[in-house]
């Protein structure tokens, strides 16, 4: 789109905004009319480990939200000479599950507790007994059953319960409400595309005897789907967003989505037989199936597209967190002999020297949990270098584990849906950081799940730009449009992708990489038990 059609789209209002709060970073993107980004803003921001809980305070998020829309605000007026002060739409997303419960004055009744806890083994069984369905650790009915188990006093004050995205959505619009996608990691979802009733009820009725003033529905969000009405953005939103009051009200939003389903949305990757990769600080494949799963699995997620299409789902909670920390290290150590390097200087070195690792990686091996990871059971992680006294220690072998590891996790869950469920993936798309580097992740990524990968040139937008195309969903689809064909004819039609095929040498070399993973796992487990984290 040329400057003065841009610059039209934003004094006509014809633009989309969408917002998502990352693990590491807040970032905005605005979409014009054509559904290209025009201007984005980011603001970085990290997790806490407060009183052994990973949380992030809200007071922070609503800092970082401002400071990434006043950042886009700033690139709009410098790069095209026009104060945004009107949108079509608006969409939040953000890191899905956790805990956010408040009261009926709307106190936020315990710090936030976030998908990257590991506190809810008891629980999450228990749910899974009960309903016949995997219940994961980080779901947001986990961590209630596990705050009634542990009989926390704050249970019988919840008014509603909900996840990061949707608190955003609820203050900005005064709605609560989830889209289909972020609720499914909250509570399973029925063929209905409501929360499951029999499950609902199973709940309710084991808990009848404690007397609790609530039923588990009344404190869950409304469900919707992608292109419903989710409110429009109040005064007092308005001035939420932007301190400033540029920004209008009564702008509509669309429902709030996890990452998951923005990461679907921003790949084209909402169709059966789709799938795609998310790899960043987490690591989680999405594909979406033709049928229900045979059975429960413990290291699979059963979850929706934002249209509520069923998705297999695998998430590790590790995954390029270790791979910063030795660039770090690398940066210090450069420091020290007078070389200046920054951190994508270090990230470029590690990733492109991992391309001449041997295939093996020479007998080195790394498990690269910083904290807990459900798929392979431990509840807690303590980053691990193993290798053989005569390995090959070179930093081309120690780099290539280091992108293994970070995809080693991924592959246990992901065998299950191909080799056992025998689940047909046309096509498995990437993005996120561990694809920056180009054609290295990719590449390492298609042997480790012997399938090809495909990186689209829009990938480094993300979910911010998928939420924006939510939005931009929301207010500009035909009345009989579905999702996937607004995204396929108006989104993708002329996008281009590369596409890397997995290589046999890489394949096998992986093959062998698993090997040594699976008994280092055992050597993390006594890490965890004989290295208490304090």
């Amino acid at each position: 789109m040329n400057i003065e059609q841009v610059k039209k789209d934003i004094r006509l209002e014809k633009t989309a905004l969408g917002i998502e709060l990352g693990s590491t970073r807040i970032k905005a993107v605005l979409i014009g009319s054509d559904h290209a980004p025009i201007a984005s803003g980011s603001h970085d921001w990290e997790n806490r480990l407060e009183n052994g809980i990973w949380t992030y305070r809200l007071e922070d998020a609503w800092a970082g939200i401002q400071d990434c829309y006043r950042k886009l605000c700033e690139k709009v007026e410098k790069t095209y000479g026009e104060k945004l002060t009107g949108l079509a739409a608006i969409g939040f997303s953000g890191m899905m599950h956790g805990y956010l419960p408040f009261d009926r004055e709307g106190n936020l009744l315990t710090p936030f507790r976030t998908w990257r806890n590991t506190m809810t083994e008891e629980a999450a069984n228990q749910l899974t007994q009960l309903f016949g369905f995997n219940i994961p650790q980080r779901w947001s009915i986990a961590h209630l059953q596990q705050a009634i188990l542990n009989q926390e006093e704050h249970v019988s004050k919840i008014d509603h319960l909900t996840t990061l995205a949707g608190y955003i959505h609820w203050k900005l619009t005064g709605v609560k409400a989830l889209g289909v996608g972020e609720a499914s990691g909250m509570f399973p979802i029925g063929d209905d595309g409501d929360y499951n009733q029999e499950m609902l009820d199973k709940f309710d009725a084991l808990h009848a005897a404690k007397g609790f003033p609530w039923k588990v529905r009344e404190l869950l969000p409304k469900v919707l789907t992608a292109g419903e009405d989710a409110g429009c953005l109040t005064e007092e939103g308005a001035l939420l967003l932007d301190p400033t009051g540029t920004l209008k009200p009564g702008i509509p939003l669309c429902p709030p989505e996890g990452d998951a389903g923005t990461g679907m949305t921003a790949t084209n990757a909402v169709a059966v037989r789709t799938g795609n990769v998310s790899a960043g600080t987490s690591i989680f494949s999405m594909v979406v199936l033709e049928h229900q799963l045979s059975k429960v699995y413990p290291e699979i997620d059963i979850v929706t597209t934002p249209t509520g299409k069923p998705v297999a789902m695998v998430h590790c909670n590790n995954c390029t967190s270790d791979i910063n920390a030795w660039a770090e290290m690398l940066i210090g150590f450069a420091k020290r002999i007078g070389v200046s390097c920054t951190m994508p200087q270090a990230l470029d070195a590690i990733f492109f020297a991992a391309l001449d690792g041997k295939e093996d990686c020479g007998g080195v091996r790394t498990v690269n949990y910083f904290s807990g990871e459900p798929v392979t059971g431990l509840a807690e992680g303590r980053p691990l270098l193993v290798r053989d006294p005569d390995a090959g220690f070179s930093f081309e072998n120690l780099s290539r584990a280091h992108l293994y590891g970070a995809v080693a996790t991924l592959k246990i869950g992901m065998d299950i849906l191909t080799e056992q469920e025998k689940v047909s993936i046309d096509t498995l798309m990437g993005h996120g950081g561990f694809f920056k580097a180009e054609g290295v992740g990719q590449k390492l990524m298609a042997g480790a799940l012997s399938t090809p990968v495909s990186v689209m040139e829009t990938a480094g937008e993300g979910g911010p730009w998928g939420i924006a195309l939510l939005a931009a969903y929301r207010v500009w689809a035909e009345n009989s449009e579905t999702l996937e064909d607004y995204l396929a004819n108006r989104v993708f039609a002329g996008s281009k992708s590369t596409t890397v095929l997995p290589q046999k040498e890489d394949q096998a070399g992986f093959a062998d990489y698993m090997v040594g993973f699976h008994k280092a796992l055992e050597v993390e487990k006594a890490a965890v038990r004989y290295f208490p984290n304090n």
